[in-house]
């Protein structure tokens, strides 16, 4: 028998998913939840089972212990990870053959975090202590962001010698002032929690983590109310349009409105439950047809 997402045991993650709300935790705290080799298939199987079978509404992300993320662990492109074909390609000095395994290994890498983009359901991250390297990719990737007053973030990997490869910089510079950005990139300094409310990258600082997540839940909860296929349009809507026309993004919402616009059901029940004062109720998004028997 297959066990559901949340019966399975992850490496780096705890899932409990109740009232249409799905609270994904790194749970890592010794290690600073740094983004072991298994944090990279576990993200996107969770997220993508999530989104295609339909189990919530709304994904709150956040994590155990004094630091929300270390960045990603090393390892992951450590020595211990080549292959013995690959390490004798190494000993023959084929460095294009090398370079271009690297390559295909990096886009997996930034598919982690696509999922996130491409989810239909909003994900909320909040975030205390450290946020740095991957965590920033991470973080940019979501709907929106929390933080309590000791959180800070900082693009770490200049500090270290390489570029930010995993999706900060196309993100990034839609969440806050394109200057800002490229100085966080090109210094490494650390972008701390009042700075990052006043700039755009966080939606509001708490005292503690405990408010924060209280505060994160309840704004999923309200979001779960509303119905799910006007929220994946908004979502949609929102992504699509970054780097676009106002014109492509008009026909873009024009195109999703004519094959999705149900005011038969969900606008109708919206109208009825605000009248009558109750909770409305919409129908949950459908699952996703993994086998199209083609």
């Amino acid at each position: 028998m297959v066990k559901s997402i949340t019966e399975k045991k992850f490496e780096c993650f705890d899932l409990s998913i109740k009232d249409n709300v799905a609270h994904l935790i790194l749970n890592r705290p010794e290690k600073m939840n740094s983004m072991i080799p298994d944090f990279w298939t576990e993200l996107p199987e969770i997220i993508t089972t999530i989104d295609e079978d339909a189990l919530a509404r709304v994904i709150v992300i956040s994590s155990n212990g004094k630091h929300f993320c270390s960045g990603m662990d090393l390892g992951v492109f450590s020595a211990s990870n080549i292959t013995s074909s690959e390490k004798e390609e190494v000993k023959m000095s084929e460095r294009g053959r090398q370079r271009g395994s690297f390559y295909k290994n990096l886009l997996k890498l930034q598919e982690t975090f696509n999922c996130i983009d491409e989810a239909r359901i909003p994900i909320i991250m909040a975030i205390q202590g450290a946020c740095v390297g991957g965590g920033v990719d991470f973080a940019s990737a979501c709907d929106f962001r929390y933080c309590t007053e000791d959180a800070f973030f900082c693009i770490q990997e200049i500090n270290i010698g390489m570029t930010a490869d995993v999706g900060t910089f196309p993100r990034l510079q839609y969440l806050m002032p394109l200057g800002l950005v490229k100085e966080l990139a090109y210094t490494g300094r650390r972008l701390y929690a009042e700075e990052a409310h006043s700039t755009g990258l966080v939606n509001k600082v708490f005292e503690d983590k405990e408010k924060m997540i209280e505060h994160a839940m309840e704004i999923a909860q309200e979001i779960s109310r509303k119905t799910p296929l006007a929220i994946w349009g908004s979502k949609d809507m929102i992504n699509y349009n970054r780097g676009r026309t106002i014109r492509e993004g008009l026909d873009r919402i024009s195109l999703w409105q004519s094959g999705m616009f149900n005011p038969e059901a969900d606008m109708k029940e919206a109208m009825s439950s605000n009248f009558e004062e109750r909770d409305a109720e919409f129908e949950d998004l459908y699952p996703l047809k993994k086998d199209l028997g083609l």
